[in-house]
């Protein structure tokens, strides 16, 4: 079955960065559009990043252009969000997903999910 299992969240100071890694297991990863999505308490999950299959295309929410940067490495079936520049607001779980149609950063183009890996970014 589809596993996705994030790593890579923790404690980080704002300005600081982080790297979230997601391993994928029980698809043909390399086929997928993935993407990175995030929830912050009391707060709708929103898209963050999205990645095409073969990473031509690159998709990334408004609130971390410039910062964020999403690859993939599909010789190892892995994800990975790059996080520069943290910022208070970043602050949230973030969550992996595995696009079922299209590509982008809706909710509704995902199927799969892994559990969620916590950032907290402080002052």
């Amino acid at each position: 079955q589809v596993q996705l299992v994030e790593s890579g969240g923790g404690s980080v100071q704002a300005g600081g960065s982080l790297r979230l890694s997601c391993a994928a297991s029980g698809f043909p990863f390399s086929a997928f559009c993935m993407g990175w999505f995030r929830q912050a308490p009391g707060k709708e999950r929103e898209g963050v990043a999205a990645i095409s299959s073969g990473g031509s295309m690159t998709y990334l929410a408004g609130s971390v252009k410039g910062r964020f940067t999403v690859s993939r490495d599909d010789a190892k079936n892995t994800l990975y969000l790059q996080m520069n520049s943290l910022q208070l607001e970043d602050s949230a779980i973030y969550y992996c997903a595995a696009a079922s149609i299209g590509c982008g950063l809706g909710r509704n183009d995902y199927n799969d999910w892994g559990q969620g890996t916590q950032v907290t970014v402080s002052s």
